[in-house]
């Protein structure tokens, strides 16, 4: 994939606009000369400086050699540290154009956002302004325990009520003058101990005065003074015993009232807050959806501005001293090894081409005839030639 990167046009384009080369008179000309003035001057550099540039990858690493070749080596130097700044440059714009365009795009997630939580908060704030709610679970504990504190009440004064209702009921029957409340009454009894010593005293006198003595008068005066205070005593008593029922039935009524209301006070509170809890939750999730894409959105824009690239360079190019090509010495061993293969090559061809008998095979392997004789030729002598036939071998 980087080699890919590396050798496209678009590296080459960048690298053209980087050295400058379009605005460059020499370029101009052999762009003129080379096309006519036809096309597009960048195109055409770009095409040149790829077909000058080789890349290719190293065994078992993830280093990318990139080598250019020229006739003019500080030239192609130059080619090779451009095209490696050029792929520096494209490697961290293509890394960073994803994350400017998903930095703007969770900008506009964001505005969406920020008025779903707007929203949800409005709602909220609505709901617990038209219910009377701050807050709602310290508020129904409050409320839940004011329920529960009515409700001991109502049993302590359900059992008060119904214990005064019975003194009141005794006190105001026929034997109120023994009721408890009487009975429990230290002024009353000791008004009746009064009253007995009194009647004692009044008995003695009935035996030995008569009615119309003073002491008799005011001893009787006062059996009937101490016996009005310990009626009028009784009957408050016994009243008090009965009101006193009355009012702890009226109170029981009041907190029982209380209690009710206590009781649909919490209900509703219960409904307000089963209600409130989704508002709560619908808060919360546009909260968290809000916080996440404000994470990621703050990550995104810091990596889509930045200026470091995934790719270093390991060595720049550096102009050679020696041209790599060409080389004279393996060009002349070459040329020599291939002149002899070749000349080879045309002898055995040139001799296929044009077949000539020189052996008695030859002659078989040519002719589809029997062979008759062969005629063995030799060096000449001092004698004259003498014609002489050899030996001749017939078929039969």
């Amino acid at each position: 994939t980087q080699v890919d990167i590396l050798t496209s046009k678009r590296v080459a384009l960048k690298e053209v606009d980087n050295l400058g080369l379009a605005n460059n008179p020499q370029f101009k000309q052999r762009f003129v000369a080379a096309t006519g003035g036809n096309g597009d001057i960048r195109e055409w550099l770009a095409d040149m400086l790829l077909r000058m540039t080789t890349v290719a990858p190293a065994k078992d690493s993830s280093v990318i050699e990139l080598s250019v070749k020229s006739s003019d080596p500080v030239f192609a130097a130059t080619v090779a540290n451009g095209m490696a700044a050029a792929y520096q440059q494209l490697s961290l714009q293509i890394k960073i154009d994803p994350l400017q365009k998903a930095a703007q795009y969770f900008t506009e997630q964001m505005k969406s956002l920020r008025m779903d939580l707007e929203t949800a908060q409005n709602k909220l704030a609505r709901y617990q302004q038209d219910h009377g709610l701050v807050s709602t679970d310290d508020h129904l504990d409050v409320e839940s325990a004011r329920m529960n504190d009515l409700s001991s009440q109502l049993v302590q004064a359900q059992s008060a009520a119904i214990e005064a209702s019975t003194r009141g009921n005794q006190a105001m029957s026929s034997s109120g003058r023994d009721s408890p409340d009487v009975i429990s009454n230290q002024l009353i009894q000791n008004l009746k101990s009064s009253l007995a010593t009194a009647q004692g005293k009044f008995a003695l006198l009935q035996q030995t005065l008569a009615p119309n003595h003073p002491q008799y008068q005011a001893a009787k005066a006062e059996v009937d003074k101490l016996q009005a205070e310990l009626n009028a005593n009784i009957a408050s008593t016994n009243n008090g015993a009965a009101n006193n029922g009355r009012i702890l039935r009226q109170r029981q009524a009041e907190v029982h009232a209380a209690l009710e209301a206590q009781t649909t006070k919490v209900l509703q509170l219960n409904r307000a807050r089963s209600d409130m809890s989704v508002l709560v939750q619908d808060v919360t999730s546009a909260q968290k959806a809000y916080d996440a894409a404000s994470v990621r959105m703050t990550q995104t824009d810091l990596e889509g501005h930045s200026n470091q690239s995934d790719v270093s360079l390991l060595t720049p190019a550096v102009a050679p001293r020696l041209p790599v090509s060409p080389n004279v010495p393996l060009n002349v061993v070459l040329s020599i090894l291939l002149g002899c293969m070749l000349g080879l090559a045309l002898a055995v061809l040139t001799e296929l081409s044009n077949r000539r008998v020189r052996s008695v095979a030859d002659l078989s392997n040519a002719l589809p005839a029997p062979m008759l004789g062969a005629i063995a030729w030799g060096k000449s002598s001092r004698r004259e030639p003498r014609i002489g036939f050899p030996n001749l071998s017939l078929p039969r």
